[in-house]
This record gives structure tokens, sequence and C-alpha cells, in this order.
């Protein structure tokens, strides 16, 4: 697969049905960076009238996730990808357009780059920062990933 975010965003369409539901989209992939955003709607909202927190983890894990696939696809080896663990904070409700960006694709090409050269697992930590339309931070979630050559 290719990875531009039209290619992406058919990817969730067929495989991840629920985010793309909830209106999760990637904006923007690079080497080093995914944007990804979703707007707070009836359909994903909780009872205080703001997004729904599973919606924002969803688009959130997508920037990692999309970005984990961009760089195993890149190193041409057959590498199994796991969420293992995730962290977050909420600091503001997330109301109107909210971007999630990851910004570390210089440590997963690391983690990758140590997985090829001695055969052994790898566990990372990846961050990945909501905002609103106003620029202010809504909420950041970490993931930990684990990869492994097959």
């Amino acid at each position: 697969m290719e990875f531009t975010p039209s290619k992406l965003n058919t990817f969730l369409f067929f495989k991840l049905p629920s985010a793309y539901w909830c209106g999760v989209r990637v904006k923007n992939i690079s080497e080093n960076t995914c944007v990804a955003s979703v707007k707070h709607k009836w359909f994903n909202q909780n009872p205080f009238n703001s997004m729904y927190f599973a919606v924002q983890a969803m688009a959130a894990e997508l920037t990692t996730g999309a970005l984990v696939m961009y760089q195993i696809k890149k190193s041409g080896k057959k590498i199994s990808m796991l969420v293992a663990n995730n962290k977050s904070n909420f600091s503001k409700k997330a109301r109107g357009q909210i971007t999630f960006t990851c910004n570390d694709g210089h440590v997963l090409k690391e983690a990758i780059e140590k997985a090829i050269s001695t055969g052994e697992g790898q566990t990372f930590w990846m961050n990945s920062t909501g905002v609103d339309e106003k620029g202010d931070q809504v909420s950041e979630f970490e993931f930990e990933w684990s990869i492994k050559i097959k």
C-alpha cells in the first residue's frame, strides 16, 4: 500500500470502520510525522457535549500506527506490530475540529533498525497530541508499541 492520506483513509474504511464512521481522517504523513483530525459531532460525542475519549484515542493511535506501518514498509522486512500499553491525559473539552500530531518517526526508525540488526523484539513509546481549532491542547496520548521481526 502506498502511504498517502487518501490510501490510509481508504484503509480506515475497510480495516478500522469504527474510526472512519466517527470521522477520523489522516491529513498528512511523512517519514517522521503523521497528522490526523476528527470533528466533534453528535455521532462521536459523550454526555458532556464534547468528543468521547475513545474517538480521540482512535485518532491519536492512528497517527502513531500509520507511522509504524510506513516505516515497516520502508524497511522491506516482515515485522509484526502491536500496541502494548497506552497512557492519556485530557486537559480541555474536545469540541470542534481536533487535530492529532505525532512527530516520533525518528524513535520508530531507531527501533526498527535495532530489531533488524539484533533479531530481537523492540518496544518504544510514541506521543500524539490533540489540539483544537484555537491551538489549545485538549489531550495527549502515549502509546507503547512492540515490534518483532517475523
